[in-house]
């Protein structure tokens, strides 16, 4: 049955033509194949007969419903919705657009080869082949024994390792052929990350190579708000082969340019010239390094031994086929990540491991151009994508124009502020700063993709929501300490110590100066202030006798005053006295 057939009808004949097909189809027992791009909804049609003849015309229940008619595989894209005329124009028009937002799957490596799976190549073992590339030369030590008992005695961390390695290893053997590097390089992530891209160190190294911010930087690796390609598989894989490639360059030894890798360049070369100028070997095990370092080289040797011969450890490595895991989609429009994982009937935790440099529930095309899947999805994506007649993103970026509480940023876009809070990472107590960029919903307003210059650019800077502060400048006491300023001012004493460039159990000197930042007072504040005060300087006026107090509209004089008057009246008396005394 299709719709526009129906629409060129007489609406009368309409109406009961499709009434009655869809009672012949009630009686008859027969209903559309679940396989049908558009499924009837046979309540829907009835309620609306019954409470709207005329909109059945208009509407028509859809159930986006699809299956790949290569693998054979369906993929439910949401629940039964009525669609209006003008949400089919819409739909339509979201299809144009879905049709041209992914390009071809390739191989990442070889994007100008063909894939073929049917390679008898393909179906060997992964491990012969990295076996087969060991080239880094032997290292006898005890730690390489002792890393080799640990892992002997973990299979199940073993079997974990090497099951997440199944994603990713495979390219990595491939980039490091490639470049004629050595196969044992590719073990690298084991000791780094455990092949997990998700990894984030206390020092703030991320992936499964483990990059720094700063080393991630030297190497192109974009970080931002958006994505962090230190965690991304293509990305971080060519940089570590990069700098490992450059290390050995400078050092003209695998197991120095490892111990680099770990420690730092700069490191390394201090420690070989210290030994060169003692007279010492310059070899690895020779040079002075931390307890990490020393251990590094020694873990990545237990392993490479484990990989060569798992039986004597009584180990069984995951089989990992020798094709690749993934393939690359290019990406043409921004779209959701969920919508992405759906259309690729991946799960969403699955499709995160394959594309972990994301940090927000959309992916920008301009700032990532292409998504990694497995060949199958890959192709069952593109498939559904072409058919997809939905929004492809519900979110997008906002420059923030002033700097503004996140209440009223949530307030002007429309959206809860617990929502914006969450996504964007907003601790409490914070102000978002002017030309910060916040993922915020898409609207009729702002429904464009995101731009280039934004995808790649784009900041978060927070600043503490509290009142402007105002600088004083004090003289310490005889028994003033970081500590007694901090409490006296309701500040903290961390705050003390770095303004006045101290330690934080520093003791002032008396009549030492002491920088301190105080909350600025308000207008009103200010007014109390000043009224304070007046008034202070009346009660010390009356102290020294000049005009007693008002309290009301009764004449009181203070303790003070009246003291003030006795001692005058005695002093006036002494002096008469003194007076006639020397008159006499």
């Amino acid at each position: 049955m299709k719709t526009a057939t129906r629409l060129y009808l007489p609406r009368p004949l309409a109406i009961s033509a499709t009434v009655v097909f869809s009672l012949v189809l009630a009686a008859c027992g027969t209903a559309l194949p679940p396989t049908s791009s558009a499924r009837v909804d046979m309540d829907t049609l009835l309620k609306s007969q019954a409470g709207h003849p005329s909109a059945i015309t208009k509407s028509i229940a859809r159930r986006t419903t699809r299956e790949d008619p290569n693998s054979g595989l369906q993929v439910d894209l949401g629940p039964a919705a009525v669609l209006t005329v003008e949400d089919e124009a819409r739909a339509a028009a979201n299809n144009r657009e879905a049709k041209l937002a992914a390009g071809t799957p390739t191989d990442p490596l070889r994007p100008e080869a063909t894939l073929n799976l049917d390679d008898s190549e393909a179906t060997k073992d992964l491990w012969v082949r990295v076996r087969q590339g060991f080239k880094l030369p032997p290292l006898e030590h005890e730690l390489v024994a002792q890393h080799e008992r640990f892992y002997a005695a973990r299979p199940d961390y073993v079997q974990r390792m090497t099951a997440r390695a199944n994603r990713y290893l495979f390219h990595v053997v491939e980039e490091i052929e490639r470049r004629n590097m050595p196969a044992e390089l590719a073990l690298l992530p084991f000791i780094e990350s455990a092949f997990n891209p998700q990894a984030t160190s206390s020092a703030r190294a991320s992936g499964i190579w483990q990059f720094m911010p700063a080393t991630g930087k030297d190497f192109d690796l974009t970080q931002n708000i958006f994505r962090d390609e230190r965690r991304d598989v293509l990305a971080s894989t060519r940089a570590a082969l990069d700098y490992l490639q450059r290390l050995h360059r400078m050092f003209g030894d695998w197991h120095l340019a490892l111990a680099a890798y770990n420690w730092g360049e700069g490191n390394v070369q201090r420690a070989l010239k210290r030994n060169q100028s003692q007279g010492l070997p310059t070899d690895y095990l020779s040079i002075n390094m931390p307890a990490e370092t020393r251990n590094y080289v020694p873990k990545l040797h237990a392993v490479r031994n484990i990989i060569a011969q798992p039986d004597a450890y009584s180990l069984n490595l995951t089989p990992i086929e020798n094709h690749p895991y993934f393939v690359s989609v290019p990406i043409q429009r921004d779209m959701d990540v969920a919508l992405a994982s759906r259309l690729a009937a991946l799960p969403l935790d699955e499709f995160k491991a394959l594309n972990p440099s994301q940090n927000k529930p959309v992916i920008l095309a301009a700032g990532t151009p292409q998504v990694l899947l497995p060949y199958d999805n890959a192709h069952l994506f593109v498939h559904n994508l072409s058919k997809h007649k939905g929004a492809l993103a519900t979110w997008t970026a906002w420059l923030v124009p002033k700097t503004m509480r996140p209440a009223d940023a949530a307030r002007q876009l429309g959206m809860p502020e617990s929502t914006l809070r969450e996504v964007n990472r907003i601790p409490p107590k914070m102000l978002v700063k002017a030309g910060s960029t916040l993922l915020v919903h898409r609207s009729e307003q702002r429904g464009r993709d995101v731009s280039e210059s934004l995808a790649d650019n784009a900041m978060m800077a927070l600043a503490p929501d509290v009142p402007p502060l105002r600088r004083m400048a004090l003289k310490a006491g005889k028994r003033d300490t970081v500590r007694s300023v901090a409490k006296r001012y309701g500040i903290s004493v961390e705050q003390v110590a770095a303004w006045n460039k101290v330690s934080k159990t520093a003791r002032f000197k008396r009549g030492e100066r002491i920088v301190v930042y105080v909350p600025s007072k308000s207008k009103a504040q200010s007014s109390r202030s000043v009224a304070s005060a007046k008034k202070g300087r009346i009660v010390r006026e009356a102290k020294v006798g000049s005009k007693p107090r008002l309290r009301g509209s009764k004449r009181v004089m203070t303790a003070e005053v009246k003291r003030s008057s006795k001692l005058r009246t005695g002093a006036k008396a002494r002096n008469a006295r003194v007076r006639v005394a020397s008159a006499r």
